[in-house]
């Protein structure tokens, strides 16, 4: 079996080294035709607007959304979520559906612009049951969106805090001067509802490869036996009891 990852533009490159590692091949797709030859599909992050714009231009969203409705397993990664989210910013993305399936509305940017890129400790207590490992999983953020709600049907699978300086609407991000003023809050930051997932982070930039073991199982790509824990890349011992080394800034 194969799995499809959307090359219109983003980190697909890194989602197919990653689905390499596990024993997988990953192919990319870029034309509507493609997508009869793969058994599931992850659409990475990458930059929202430019990835739709190409997906239009290919006239990929038919295909894609047929493909979320025949109940095939689909990932979104950051700008992936987006396209996978009913609504984003409280309304339709550009007036319509991009792809949708997944019943929550995510908030575009929500952390900030490019410069304000993080990384952060994530508790994935479900992701860890079923994978193994750590409860927490180092979560790679850039210019990245979050979810401010979700239906009753979607499981709820990380959430992050964010500052008491925050107050969340559905339509935008409000900073708000008093300190204290408003009790911590957390943002949603990985869903998944029946074959669809989606994370506002980026797991194909780590070397942990439980996310993507996570994706794969619901296809039976991977057994249920199969270590996916860290993997080491170059020689570097990335064990579950070494602390990770911290490259970017924790949102503040």
């Amino acid at each position: 079996m194969v799995v499809g990852v959307l090359a219109l533009q983003g980190s697909f490159n890194e989602h197919i080294a990653a689905l390499r590692r596990l024993g997988v091949k990953g192919v990319e797709i870029r034309k509507p035709e493609q997508l009869q030859n793969v058994s599931s599909l992850i659409i990475p992050g990458g930059e929202s607007t430019t990835m739709a714009k190409l997906a239009e231009y290919h006239k990929l969203f038919p295909a894609l959304r047929e493909f979320v409705k025949m109940g095939k397993p689909v990932w979104g990664t950051c700008a992936g979520l987006i396209f996978l989210a009913n609504k984003a910013d409280g309304q339709k993305i550009g007036g319509q559906d991009l792809v949708g399936g997944i019943d929550c509305t995510v908030h575009r940017n929500f952390f900030g612009s490019q410069i304000q890129s993080f990384e952060a400790e994530l508790s994935v207590p479900k992701l860890a049951s079923k994978e193994g490992g750590p409860e927490t999983f180092r979560g790679v953020f850039i210019r990245a969106p979050a979810v401010l709600e979700v239906g009753p049907d979607v499981e709820v699978l990380a959430d992050y805090p964010v500052p008491s300086n925050k107050v969340l609407y559905s339509s935008s991000t409000v900073e708000i001067q008093e300190e204290n003023a408003m009790p911590e809050k957390k943002v949603i930051v990985a869903v998944k509802q029946g074959n669809l997932l989606g994370t506002a982070f980026h797991p194909e930039l780590t070397a942990d490869t439980r996310w993507h073991s996570y994706f794969l199982k619901l296809t039976g790509e991977v057994g249920e036996g199969t270590s996916s824990s860290i993997v080491a890349v170059e020689g570097e011992d990335l064990s579950f009891n070494q602390q990770p080394k911290i490259d970017l800034p924790i949102f503040q």
